[in-house]
């Protein structure tokens, strides 16, 4: 398995674009929107996927309203970034 851990538990990250349910998110529509670019969350967790154990993903849970933090969204490290301002751009 690879060792490239571009995130770690706990770091604060950012989504560098819209996340859109892939059909992972059971009891959510396919192709619904699950976290909007520039949103703040937290590394919860750390996997490979099955088919690719090379790939990392990461489990992030994602800032709604009011700071309560929604359910874990599985993410690419393309898809996120520790920077803030990248994210808002």
């Amino acid at each position: 398995m690879g060792e490239a851990r571009y995130f770690n538990i706990g770091d604060v990250v950012y989504a560098r674009e819209s996340l859109y349910n892939d059909g992972g998110v059971p009891d959510v529509a396919e192709d619904a929107l699950l976290v909007q670019e520039g949103c703040r969350g937290v590394v919860v967790n750390i996997g490979f996927l099955e088919a690719d154990e090379d790939q990392e993903i990461f489990l992030v849970r994602f800032e709604g309203e009011g700071g309560i933090l929604g359910g874990p969204v599985g993410c690419l490290p393309e898809e996120l970034t520790q920077d803030e301002a990248l994210a808002a751009a």
